[in-house]
């Protein structure tokens, strides 16, 4: 699922294979990441992975939903809302203040945008990155 989620992000099949290091890595930090998994009968159909954080501006502890996905075919049948429920249940479980997520690219994730608004989100901006590595 997070392979077919970086694909579709990237466009770039050799950028997206998932390496089992850093899936070891990110398991092992079960107290501040969390992810979920929703199944049709015996077959995977959606992920939500999110990680907990801490900041002044969130007055205190909060979550970051850094994955979602759904497979394509069962977009607009509520997987997602549940997933994300899911983890702003999650998030209330842990006194987290808030639940954020960067919303991809616009214009051309402007279905996810329009997902993360009617959900209940409100927009704080656009999320930037300094590539470290």
């Amino acid at each position: 699922m997070a392979t077919a989620l970086l694909r579709e992000l990237s466009g770039n099949a050799e950028r997206s294979a998932i390496r089992p290091e850093l899936a070891a890595e990110l398991l092992a930090m079960r107290s501040r990441v969390f992810g979920f998994l929703a199944f049709d009968d015996d077959r995977p159909v959606g992920l939500i992975m999110v990680t907990e954080a801490m900041a002044l501006f969130a007055s205190g502890i909060y979550g970051i939903i850094t994955e979602l996905y759904v497979v394509p075919e069962l977009r607009s049948s509520g997987v997602a809302k549940l997933l994300v429920g899911a983890a702003a249940k999650l998030g209330k479980r842990q006194s987290w203040k808030r639940l954020e997520v960067g919303a991809p690219r616009q214009p051309t994730w402007s279905r996810s945008l329009a997902f993360y608004l009617n959900f209940g989100f409100a927009e704080i901006g656009p999320r930037l990155y300094l590539n470290l590595t």
